[in-house]
């Protein structure tokens, strides 16, 4: 399976922080498409399922075979108790909260919510499905859902199978003690962070299991060349504050921005195969495909190793 060099994750579309209307998200999508994206990443989390709904309303024109397609496992979406009217979600996306997210990596909780997404997408079938955030579930996890989503394989009804999660330790354990094909790793291999390279990478690339790299904006820090806003959705420590800012007066001089070197970092890496980037709107798509089109010298990361700012 062919997947572009990036990728388009979708929690942005389905109301991360704030809403976007439905004319703008699907726009995102198209232009992603049109900019030669052909991986699409989503998940039931992103919005209580709204992201899955836009993104396959968006994709319903497209041949399913021109683009792969992953979603998640593991939080299947109830309905809320009461009659309402709704609050608004509590995890960080503007939605009503008339659905309520419960952790399930069962087998039966895990082709449950498959279902329920290709529903939702309106889709016959996804190519990757990744087991997201099992971090409080190693056991179930493992001895369940990773092996009915094996069986699937086997049957050929999905591509791939792998695990999606923040953290490099456990990815590498099922890297090490399952047979998948794909790890997601979220805000450990970046500027700021390559704690991913420790173990996950290596074993990775040793075992040919493919890697996206996902957050590498790690919440916004580097998203601009005069670095601000968040690390891991938390308000910036000093510290790295000033990494960044001395990350940036690098890239300067090789007349690179920060943003761009952010997104050009982890795909040096061999078991790096995409890196996924969110988007809300068409222009930042854009932007993001015409940072991604510019080359970065070598000489810049040389130049960052010699400070002392990456490995």
């Amino acid at each position: 399976m062919q997947v572009s060099r990036y990728g388009f994750g979708t929690a942005p579309i389905g109301n991360l922080f704030s809403e976007v209307g439905e004319d703008v998200a699907r726009a995102a999508v198209d232009a992603a498409y049109e900019a030669g994206v052909r991986l699409f990443d989503t998940a039931p989390h992103y919005g209580l399922g709204l992201s899955e709904r836009r993104l396959g309303a968006a994709l319903a024109e497209r041949p399913s075979d021109s683009y792969a397609l992953s979603t998640k496992v593991g939080r299947l979406l109830v309905p809320a108790t009461g009659e309402g009217p709704f609050g608004r979600d509590d995890q960080g996306f503007d939605v009503p909260a008339d659905l309520r997210r419960v952790w399930d990596f069962s087998r039966d909780g895990v082709l449950r919510s498959l279902e329920e997404s290709l529903e939702r997408l309106g889709l016959d079938a996804v190519d990757i499905v990744l087991i997201h955030d099992p971090d409080d579930h190693w056991e179930q996890a493992v001895s369940e859902a990773y092996p009915a989503l094996a069986e699937l394989r086997d049957q050929g009804v999905v591509k791939a199978v792998g695990v999606g999660m923040n953290q490099g330790a456990m990815l590498a354990r099922f890297v090490r003690e399952t047979g998948v094909d794909t790890v997601m790793l979220a805000g450990r291999y970046t500027l700021l962070d390559q704690s991913g390279e420790d173990e996950l990478l290596p074993l990775c690339a040793e075992r040919g299991v493919s890697v996206f790299a996902a957050g590498v904006f790690n919440s916004g820090l580097l998203a601009t060349h005069d670095p601000s806003g968040t690390y891991d959705y938390a308000p910036a420590p000093g510290p790295l504050l000033e990494r960044a800012r001395r990350i940036a007066a690098v890239c300067e001089r090789h007349d690179v921005t920060l943003p761009q070197a952010a997104l050009a970092f982890p795909l040096r890496h061999p078991a790096v195969t995409s890196v996924v980037i969110g988007a809300r709107s068409a222009a930042e798509v854009v932007r993001n495909a015409e940072l991604t089109a510019k080359p970065v010298p070598e000489a810049l990361w040389t130049d960052l190793a010699v400070e002392g700012l990456i490995p």
